[in-house]
């Protein structure tokens, strides 16, 4: 019976094994269909939607600018040079390197005295001919005289002459007498012509006289320039440069003893391309007088000067591109011959013109729009001009619409997208604050005996950092300015 009974109890035991996996397989087997059924009915994906920085084109009126890099000189520099041989006897205590002279201002005085006695004797010579010439001149007179004299006494001798004749007509003269007047007569005619030789000499010797005087005057006048030129006066006001003149010194004809440069009248040469010369040229092709911006960056403090453009150069020059022009400074406050600046060169206005971004815009020209349902649509536009990250273009079919602000690969025409507006994208520059920095004592030292020991750094530029490093916040611009020219 025992037996029998766990006999028993086995076999439920086994049955309900059994049908336990045959639920667990039914049921398997019952996802496996579900699961089979999904996959071979799948459901429609959703579209996919980008997001896109949009702005809305609108129009205006811009002045366009474009840039260029220049260079800074002197409209006018002299070469003082020495125009006399000799030594150095008195040298001004402004003539030095950087020196800043007067009009007329005597810098340079070389010894002339031989030149002052070459005057002297000059002086000398020009005494005795005036007293030649007066000489001559009473001579002259005399002659005159002379010759009067001569005259009247040949018409005394022709009545006497006459009268003889008269009275042997009449038997009381006598052939004798007659021929004794006759020979009067005579004589007085050779007088006269003796007289007459004599006043002519008298003349030659008077012309003679006035020839040597002009001479002499010709000498004295070239030994005062002489004597002038050992005196070197300043021709404008200026600033001296190359200065390599010093008291004691021998110095040759036409040795440079220095350079004036005349740092008021300053001006900027700089190149352009043909296609922006171009634009700078009037309906009769005249280059037009366009006002500029001259910046030089100096340790992050901007020097800037305005000024207009005056006149391009005759020939493009061997190997060169492009046209040199030129442009005069207004009150070039700062800056010398010789800076290295950029150029901003204002254009003719431009009107009805639209901003965008540089990123909207591709290489074909091309941009891309906000249609319906948010859908991209692609338009073509001119583009006139670029200004830094943003380019000017012209399109009236985009005025008022949504245009994407920065395209992408996977943009199109049809994509769907979601635009993200903001007002701050419409405006073509942004202000940012600069970055400042609070330094260490022995940091700000270091900058501040750079900044001192620099010589060729103006001194209103110097001014102007050395101020910006005292306060207790400096931008970190000029630190970096500085510290990357000092080498820390």
């Amino acid at each position: 019976m025992r037996f029998l009974r766990r006999s028993l109890v086995g076999l439920f035991l086994l049955s309900l094994t059994v049908g336990l996996l045959a639920m667990a397989g039914g049921t398997m087997y019952s996802g496996l269909q579900d699961k089979w059924a999904r996959e071979s009915n799948p459901r429609p994906r959703a579209e996919r939607v980008f997001s896109a920085n949009v702005l809305q084109a609108k129009t205006g009126d811009v002045v366009p600018e474009m840039t260029a890099f220049g260079e800074v000189r002197s409209q006018r520099i002299l070469d003082m040079r020495a125009t006399a041989a000799g030594v150095i006897v008195t040298l001004n205590d402004g003539f030095v390197e950087g020196g800043t002279v007067q009009s007329g201002q005597m810098l340079v005085q070389i010894d002339g005295q031989n030149a002052k006695d070459a005057e002297y004797r000059a002086q000398s010579s020009l005494s005795e001919t005036e007293a030649e010439v007066s000489e001559a001149a009473a001579a002259l007179v005399l002659a005159k005289d002379e010759i009067e004299a001569a005259m009247w006494q040949l018409r005394l001798r022709t009545q006497a002459l006459a009268r003889q004749k008269d009275l042997r007509t009449r038997g009381v003269g006598t052939d004798a007498a007659v021929e004794v007047a006759e020979l009067a007569e005579a004589a007085a005619n050779q007088s006269v012509l003796s007289r007459r030789q004599a006043l002519l000499q008298a003349e030659a010797r008077g012309a003679r006289a006035s020839i040597g005087l002009a001479r002499q005057k010709v000498n004295l006048a070239e030994a005062q320039r002489r004597v002038e030129d050992t005196e070197i006066n300043a021709e404008f006001d200026g600033t001296l440069s190359n200065v390599t003149a010093v008291k004691g010194g021998v110095v040759t004809m036409n040795e440079r003893l220095a350079q004036l440069i005349d740092t008021q009248a300053l001006e900027v040469s700089f190149r352009v391309s043909t296609s922006q010369y171009a634009r700078l040229l009037d309906q009769d092709g005249i280059l037009t007088k366009a006002p500029v911006d001259v910046v030089l960056d100096v340790f992050g403090v901007d020097m800037l000067a305005q000024g207009r453009v005056s006149r391009e150069s005759a020939a493009v020059g061997e190997g060169l591109t492009g046209r040199l022009l030129f442009a005069t400074l207004e009150q070039p406050r700062g800056f010398r011959p010789g800076d290295f600046v950029t150029v901003r060169i204002k254009e003719p206005l431009l009107k009805d013109v639209i901003i965008l971004p540089a990123t909207a815009v591709d290489a074909a020209g091309a941009v891309l729009l906000i249609g319906d349902e948010d859908r991209l649509e692609q338009a073509s536009v001119e583009v006139l001009r670029k200004q830094g990250d943003n380019v000017l273009v012209h399109a009236s079919a985009i005025v008022g619409r949504e245009v994407v602000v920065e395209r992408s690969p996977l943009f199109g025409s049809g994509i769907k997208v979601r635009p993200i507006r903001a007002d701050e994208l419409t405006k073509p520059l942004t202000s940012v604050e600069p970055a400042m920095l609070e330094l260490t004592e022995e940091r700000r030292s270091k900058l501040i005996a750079f900044v001192e020991g620099n010589q060729a750094m103006p001194k209103e530029a110097k001014a102007r950092v050395l101020a910006q490093l005292a306060k207790d916040k400096v931008p970190a611009r000029v630190v970096e300015r500085i510290e990357s020219r000092m080498g820390g």
